[in-house]
């Protein structure tokens, strides 16, 4: 896996600038605990942090390939789940290998390729190659953005790193965040290519940002095609377990130890059945789950989960012979500050889902004191339409994002919003949301002669959730996961099934007359009845009082303190309002509201942005 950065500058000698290239590198330690390494030239500074996975003695990065005309020098995070075959071809085409790491395979598939290399790639990854024969610095980012990189550029040159705390610890870089920035913080739209940080950027997913003397160019290799489908419903069935078979083959491989997630809804299940299936007679799948204390027998259904997930969890893990662990988080131990101070520190930003983050956090923390790497069942619901609101026709047809026409109707308009009743007005949130919208649905591939409007709709609201919706998870899960330094591999993002689902037909995903029919028959075979027939649940959150009773004492002592410049941005008087609430009748939007406003005290505390809220981007 792995944390990478970087500096390029073309009118200055970096090689005096080491504790600088040092102190960038030193924050990505937690996504790579395992070792460390900087090369320096005179234009340029590679560094890198590694996660030992594949060729533990062998996968020593910055790699170095030394040419007559210059070095090329990488550095690397991800996993390409077809390196055992590129470097078969690559072998045949005259390369020789000196380890068996997948890294070389990327350097050396440069070396034969170019920047056409990510083509052949099928993996998770974002990685730079500092070119010395040309003096161009490349950065390759996966087809879905598993992976993060970000980049900033300087009057001679760019700055990068796997996270926005690279980028920031250079001097050069202010620490600014403008109207537009905030705009985006708190729309959860997650505009391509956009940071928040003013000047930063990010590289977007299926893109090659290049670098040289002239400036800077982007190149799109991969982005969704609209395509005629044609097989049958029998066969699509058939092709979709064939390809999540492959998918979790691959993935499973690592030499390290390794595990699944599990909730106990149909695609942690599927993917915990398929890896048992691979694994049946070698060895015995581990899974994890998280849990709260008392959640199970004090469970109230809500709108967003009908019913608690351990149950279905233990039912999965016996019928699959897994070897399964529940992690069981209570109250005290998600509330505390320092838990807080840590995701929000993951994370860059503070985005304000709380507990759901944090116990996030707490997993993976529990997870990697046994396994190094885990695989996931993220991003199934934006590939095969699990969500309810792919099936809400109001929430469908609303003329903008689905799932925030969902959150509204779930919350109420506003009613949870605890900014400061100005700051809201300037931000204008809704327009902002508006015009992302347009430039979004100004992108969807169309199919000549698709003439059915729900079938239109359906291709657009896919391409929603897999261009907007899934980056935000998946940020999120790779942000919790690496502070940790654990490794999540995310099989339903493989491009190829993402490719051939998105161009299947809405009325083939849902011919059972319910969601994510492909899914469920694909893997009929392996799980139970009961979690086959479950309803969508989405990651569990906390329903203990007394969380709600921590938060509200945390937020009460803050405005005491009264010198936090989060307090700029809030509702003063709203959230007093809110803190003297039974516990046990604040609802969820105020609740949501007692989250954001600590995770801004926290983000100021740490990050200490500048606010110029006079201009947009």
């Amino acid at each position: 896996m792995c944390g990478i950065s970087g500096w390029v500058s073309y009118r200055r000698d970096l090689r005096q600038e080491r504790s600088t290239a040092e102190s960038m590198n030193a924050t990505m330690a937690c996504r790579g605990p395992d070792a460390h390494g900087l090369w320096l030239d005179e234009h340029a500074a590679m560094g890198h942090r590694r996660l030992a996975i594949i060729d533990l003695p062998g996968g020593t990065q910055p790699m170095v390939e030394h040419t007559p005309e210059g070095d090329v020098v990488l550095v690397y995070s991800g996993e390409v789940y077809t390196f055992v075959e590129l470097r078969e071809e690559l072998r045949r085409r005259g390369h020789r290998f000196h380890t068996d790491s997948d890294t070389e395979v990327v350097l050396r598939g440069y070396l034969e390729w170019g920047a056409e290399l990510p083509e052949r790639l099928n993996g998770m990854y974002a990685f730079a190659i500092w070119d010395g024969r040309t003096d161009q610095l490349l950065l390759m980012r996966d087809r879905m953005g598993i992976k993060p990189l970000y980049y900033f550029l300087t009057d001679d040159g760019v700055l990068f790193g796997s996270e926005p705390k690279a980028v920031l610890a250079n001097p050069m870089v202010p620490r600014e965040v403008d109207l537009e920035g905030l705009r985006e913080l708190f729309s959860m739209v997650k505009t391509p290519g956009h940071a928040v940080w003013a000047g930063m950027r990010e590289v977007e997913p299926g893109t090659v940002v290049t670098v040289d003397r002239t400036g800077v160019r982007t190149r799109r290799y991969w982005h969704l095609r609209a395509a005629k489908h044609t097989d049958s419903r029998e066969d699509t069935v058939a092709r979709v377990r064939e390809l999540l078979d492959d998918i979790v083959r691959r993935q499973l491989v690592a030499d390290v130890p390794r595990c699944i997630l599990l909730s106990g809804g149909l695609d942690s299940s599927a993917i915990t059945a398929l890896a048992a299936e691979q694994l049946r007679g070698k060895e015995k799948v581990r899974s994890f789950a998280v849990d709260f204390v008392g959640q199970t027998e004090h469970f109230v259904p809500d709108e967003l989960r009908a019913t608690p997930d351990t149950p279905y969890v233990h039912e999965v893990a016996q019928h699959a012979g897994t070897r399964h662990e529940d992690i069981v988080l209570d109250a005290k131990e998600l509330a505390e500050p320092s838990v807080r101070a840590a995701a929000v520190r993951a994370r860059d930003l503070p985005l304000g889902l709380g507990d759901m983050d944090q116990s996030l956090l707490m997993l993976f923390r529990a997870i990697r004191q046994h396994s190094t790497v885990a695989l996931s069942g993220e991003s199934a619901d934006e590939v095969f339409g699990g969500y309810a609101w792919f099936h809400d026709p109001v929430a469908r047809d609303a003329g903008t994002f689905p799932w925030l026409v969902a959150m509204e109707s779930q919350r109420g308009r506003d009613s949870g919003s605890v900014l400061e009743p100005g700051l809201r007005e300037r931000l204008d949130l809704q327009g902002y949301t508006a015009q992302r919208y347009e430039e979004a649905l100004a992108e969807v591939p169309r199919l000549d002669g698709e003439h059915d409007p729900l079938e239109r709709r359906m291709r657009e609201v896919s391409y929603l959730h897999l261009t907007r919706m899934v980056r935000i998870l998946l940020d999120r899960k790779d942000r919790m996961s690496m502070a940790t330094g654990l490794e999540v591999r995310v099989p339903f993002c493989d491009h190829r099934l993402v490719e051939y689902v998105f161009n299947t037909p809405w009325s083939l995903k849902t011919f059972d007359g319910r969601e994510k029919s492909l899914l469920r028959h694909a893997t009929t075979d392996l799980l139970p009845q009961s979690v086959l027939e479950r309803v969508k649940s989405p990651y569990p959150s906390t329903q203990d009082p007394a969380y709600v009773l921590e938060l509200q004492n945390q937020v009460r002592d803050l405005l005491s303190e009264g010198n936090n410049s989060a307090l700029d941005l809030v509702d003063r008087s709203r959230l007093q309002q809110i803190t003297r609430t039974e516990p046990g009748q604040v609802t969820t939007p105020d609740r949501n509201g007692l989250e954001r406003t600590l995770d801004l005290a926290v983000w100021f505390d740490l990050e200490r942005p500048v606010l110029t809220l006079g201009s947009g981007r």
